[in-house]
């Protein structure tokens, strides 16, 4: 808190903060909430000291919350502190010569009048503009009745009220007020709301956030987020002239009582004293929640001293809220809370910029919250902390990730050299529970016959890379094809930053072992670099390798682990591409990889964002399946190496199984064919399968729809319904020969209709 208990009423203080002169008065222990808007005195004393210290560009009334006034905003009371001074010091329009330069009788009234603008010009200056031009037109018609004597007298009056509204009416606020005049009231403030809206800042953090929704936009949506007892509300706007989104976010902090207020501001400046040491970290969620046991005694102890009333839902709000803001990341951890979101950003300088994000339904937005710079700088201290990896000069980039029970996001972090103007943020978040092939079919990234191949090259143990730019929908896809491995194999993944469902396969009974290695933007880290954390999982046992990403050093030796045949089960990962030639060139020409070496992988799946023709919005889409030939020795792209089985149709906004795999011409798939008995040389009952596993997939999605059950897209259920095709398949094949297609589906879809509407779903 900037001023101490005993700093008297309406003092102020003024820091620079990020370029910027900040101005925080003290009204703690005032009667009223601090609003220029509201309060004609509060107008009238912040325009008094701006003109005791000018160039000030923000701001803050400091309470039990702080109410932050931006530049735009203090700019225009500036004007009227700058006019105010030029009108009395420089014009001296009270001077009795500029009131009458003949000493007239009119000279007490004129300076009672003038006297009177010149006060509400600091207190209601839209007030003062209307009085004016009353007064002009008043005196030009006194001017008219005027004696030949008094005629110079009175228009060198008209002529000084005259030039005062000229100033006054070319001044920010009254430009901006003047539509709005004709329904106007002196001494109505409800004018000023549409220019003086002050962002709302808790004491107990540092973060602007602009709690009024903005008048000339409309509401698209309006949902809440987060627990009940801490729930949030999100405001979706849109003002036709702005290419995005408004994404305006209340949380309960910004909203609460101010004895609740006093509360939180009591217990953070005990907390702060106590802060959990780096060690402590290793374990953020036990240190959480011991912190969140110490915040609710503190809490119930501060309200009976203050004899503030606390429910135990009351307690368990401010005891998160308080958590948040101390060991936690604020306002991050609330966004994250969106199960909407897939990317927040913080750009540098964080302080002047607002948050902006990426919504699942409404693309690019811009946000109501700014965050500190005090704020963003603890945040990356407990990062530094959570990870245990540097984030310096010498190290300037962080990528690490964040957990907060359910809740998964990566966190890249910037600082300078890199980033000049400090540090920035990019935050991936998530889904809380892994996607599924069913749900990318919902969501059209697939259709259900891509679905049911990409299930056939799984359980055909192949290697294959998922391609893509960023937020193309690379590691979601890669996570989806986890649950195709049947949970009897193992698997173990290798990542330098953990976005892969780990913990939800572990949860569903996988066997699952998980790997971190060092990033490859790290110089020097104690962590093992990935392409040792690659050779060490051949010595861990016959299993499934999953690789994060493919970045570095690491390509080499998961080539050559692939290349020597100690795979002999699925081996995936995902790489930036935009195309299988693309893939190629990264590999063999980025990375170092011999080209020959390249053979070893058999499937390219290309994911890529499709912009709507207007641009306005994307969706994601997988665009491309390209089976890798071995027949080639330089160049694939120019020796026939890739064959395209699946090619996206835009037209069709679908995947379509090209010529290749309709006529059975695809070398993968008759490779896999070859180890079943009944498939060799047989490809209409390899083709049969195909479409018989994207026939489940696809039921599964329309009974989902049919009886509004959104639960059996997600993981747990398709886990169990994988389990049950495999089951089916071995039973109709030792019964008949083969696994035809109608008689397993016939006998899944009966489990299927009892599991849904009789037993439930078993979610593992």
């Amino acid at each position: 808190m900037l001023f101490k208990p005993d700093t008297p009423l309406y003092a102020y203080e003024v820091v620079r903060e990020e370029g910027h002169q900040v101005m925080y008065i003290n009204y703690l222990g005032a009667s009223v909430v601090p609003s220029v808007a509201d309060d004609a005195e509060i107008m009238a004393r912040t325009v008094e000291l701006l003109i005791e210290a000018p160039n000030i560009t923000r701001v803050v009334f400091v309470q039990q919350r702080n109410y932050n006034y931006g530049t735009n905003e203090i700019f225009m009371l500036q004007e009227l502190a700058n006019l105010y001074v030029y009108l009395t010091k420089q014009e001296k329009i009270l001077s009795p010569l500029k009131l009458s330069i003949m000493n007239s009788q009119y000279l007490g009234q004129r300076y009672n009048d003038v006297n009177y603008l010149l006060g509400i010009l600091k207190s209601d200056p839209i007030a003062c503009y209307v009085e004016l031009n009353r007064f002009i037109k008043d005196e030009k018609i006194n001017l008219e009745r005027t004696t030949d004597k008094l005629i110079a007298d009175q228009s060198s009056y008209v002529r000084l009220l005259e030039k005062f509204n000229s100033l006054l009416e070319n001044s920010r606020l009254i430009i901006a007020a003047k539509k709005y005049l004709n329904d106007y009231n002196v001494g109505n403030r409800e004018i000023y709301y549409k220019f003086f809206r002050a962002d709302i800042i808790p004491n107990f953090t540092f973060t602007r956030l602009a709690s009024n929704l903005p008048e000339d936009a409309d509401i698209v949506k309006q949902y809440h987020i987060g627990e009940a007892e801490d729930s949030s509300v999100v405001t979706i706007l849109k003002r036709r002239r702005d290419a995005k989104f408004i994404y305006h976010l209340m949380p309960p902090e910004y909203s609460l009582e101010e004895d609740k207020q006093e509360l939180l501001n009591l217990a953070r400046n005990v907390l702060i004293e106590h802060q959990p040491k780096a060690e402590e970290f290793t374990d953020p969620e036990k240190t959480r929640q011991v912190f969140f046991n110490i915040s609710k005694d503190l809490l119930r102890d501060l309200g009976e001293s203050k004899n503030t009333k606390l429910s135990y839902g009351d307690l368990n709000q401010l005891a998160k809220i308080l958590v948040r803001h101390t060991i936690g990341f604020g306002l991050i951890e609330v966004l994250l809370q969106d199960a909407h979101l897939q990317d927040i950003v913080l750009n540098a300088p964080i302080s002047v910029n607002p948050v902006f994000l990426r919504h699942q339904e409404f693309d690019e937005c811009i946000t109501n919250i700014t965050p500190s710079r005090e704020d963003v700088d603890s945040w990356a201290a407990k990062f530094r902390m959570v990870s245990g990896r540097p984030l310096d000069e010498a190290n300037p980039i962080l990528d690490t990730d964040l957990s907060l029970g359910n809740i998964r996001a990566r966190i890249a972090i910037i600082q300078q050299p890199l980033s000049p103007r400090g540090l920035a943020y990019a935050i991936r978040r998530h889904r809380e529970e892994p996607w599924t092939l069913p749900l990318f079919i919902k969501h059209k990234m697939i259709n259900s016959f891509s679905a049911g191949l990409f299930s056939f090259l799984i359980d055909g143990s192949r290697t294959m890379l998922i391609a893509g730019t960023r937020s193309s929908g690379k590691t979601s896809l890669l996570g989806s094809l986890l649950l195709e491995i049947m949970p009897k194999y193992r698997i173990i993944v290798i990542e330098d930053t953990l976005e892969l469902p780990v913990d939800s396969l572990r949860k569903l009974k996988y066997d699952i072992l998980r790997m971190k290695v060092r990033s490859s933007l790290l110089k020097t880290s104690s962590e093992i670099g990935a392409d040792e954390g690659i050779r060490t999982s051949l010595r861990l046992g016959d299993s499934s390798l999953i690789i994060g990403e493919v970045r570095s050093l690491e390509a080499k030796a998961l080539y050559e682990a692939m290349r020597v045949g100690a795979l002999a089960n699925v081996v995936a990962g995902t790489i930036h591409g935009a195309s299988p030639y693309g893939v190629f060139d990264r590999v063999v020409n980025d990375l170092g990889v011999p080209v020959t070496s390249f053979k070893a992988t058999d499937c390219v799946i290309v994911a890529n964002p499709i912009k709507s023709p207007d641009g306005s919005s994307v969706k994601k889409r997988v665009i491309q399946l390209a089976e890798v030939r071995k027949h080639w020795v330089k160049d694939p792209e120019e020796e026939g190496g890739f064959v395209d089985l699946l090619k996206y149709n835009v037209e069709k906004d679908e995947l379509e199984a090209t010529e290749e795999l309709m006529n059975g011409d695809s070398e993968i798939i008759k490779s896999i064919a070859s180890g079943v008995k009944g498939w060799a040389g047989d490809w209409d009952a390899v083709y049969d399968n195909i479409l018989l596993r994207g026939r489940v997939k696809q039921e599964i999605v329309d009974v989902a729809k049919k009886l509004n059950r959104e639960d059996i897209l997600e993981a747990g259920f398709n886990s169990v319904s994988n389990n049950m095709f495999h089951q089916f398949s071995k039973d109709v094949a030792e019964e008949v020969g083969l696994p035809e297609g109608d008689r397993v589906f016939s006998a899944w879809q009966k489990w299927l209709m009892e599991e849904v509407r009789g037993r439930g779903v078993d979610k593992g």
